[in-house]
């Protein structure tokens, strides 16, 4: 009997503190993400996995791909008339440049779709690299997205782009705040 431990002795030193006041062993040792940052970090995949899949899209097709331009713009014209036609045609214009250049535009798309998943990535994981990668990744965008908006016909398109760009700023920079990034 006398080597039997005592009730306090079989508690695992991590449980309790310097204090001796009780830890829960199963509470987090890091901070984790907010659920607005979190949603960055998805809406960041979701550019990533469009971006592969237009690599993919190249890839598969820029052998044939002004055939296909062709077909899907008049698909699109005769299903949504002239429905976001000045995106389309921005879309066709930088295709037609990418099937001369694919092997260099599915490079190009590959880093673009790798740096949105290392944001994605630290974002979710709630690493400071990844706010300030965010912060200065979208708002190096903001002048040019309004420079667009001012100088050429309004578009509801370009400025919904600038409207969600700029939340995902206000998002990420109230985390930082939050946080004591800044």
């Amino acid at each position: 009997m006398a080597n039997l431990p005592r009730q306090d002795d079989s508690l695992p030193l991590s449980s309790k503190d310097k204090g001796g006041e009780m830890i829960d062993p199963l509470e987090k040792t890091h901070s984790t993400a907010s659920e607005s940052i979190k949603a960055v970090a998805i809406y960041e995949v979701v550019k990533g996995v469009g971006a592969l899949l237009g690599a993919g899209a190249l890839w598969s097709w820029h052998t044939d791909l002004e055939h296909w331009l062709t077909t899907a713009t008049g698909s699109w014209r005769h299903t949504f008339g002239h429905l976001l036609a000045p995106q389309i045609d921005s879309v066709v214009s930088i295709a037609q440049q990418a099937s001369k250049n694919w092997p260099v535009f599915l490079l190009l798309i590959f880093a673009y779709a790798s740096l949105r998943f290392l944001e994605a990535y630290g974002l979710w994981r709630d690493k400071t690299w990844a706010y300030w990668f965010g912060v200065l990744g979208y708002g190096v965008f903001i002048p040019i997205e309004v420079y667009y908006l001012i100088t050429s016909p309004f578009d509801w398109f370009k400025l919904g782009i600038l409207v969600s760009n700029l939340l995902i700023i206000i998002v990420v920079y109230r985390n930082m705040k939050t946080k004591g990034l800044i």
